[in-house]
């Protein structure tokens, strides 16, 4: 349904995502106004549980690690993955709170 839109980046830049407010400024060269706005607040209002609890998780573990949960969540979702059964499988990986 939708294509797969990468933004472009400079080449250097190829396997990680530019660091604020690189970004920004990126972003703002390349989408003039907001790409699929009509997604923003279904999306905004799916992910805000996962971002409260990566805040709290944050408060326990460290902020690399409650972001790592936090992303393999979404990113199992976004397979089609109900957010009971991603948050159990992600929390499955873990020993120790961490992933090894």
């Amino acid at each position: 349904m939708y294509l797969n839109y990468m933004p472009f980046f400079p080449s250097q830049h190829v396997r990680q995502f530019p660091q604020y407010p690189q970004s920004e400024i990126w972003a703002e060269q390349v989408t003039k106004q907001p790409l699929y706005p009509h997604l923003k607040d279904k999306v905004l209002r799916k992910i805000a549980p996962f971002v409260t609890y990566g805040l709290n998780e944050a408060k326990a573990t460290s902020y690399e690690h409650a972001l790592q949960e936090v992303a393999a969540m979404t990113y199992l979702m976004g397979k089609g993955m109900d957010p009971k059964a991603a948050y159990l499988t992600v929390e499955s990986w873990e020993v120790n709170e961490k992933f090894y």
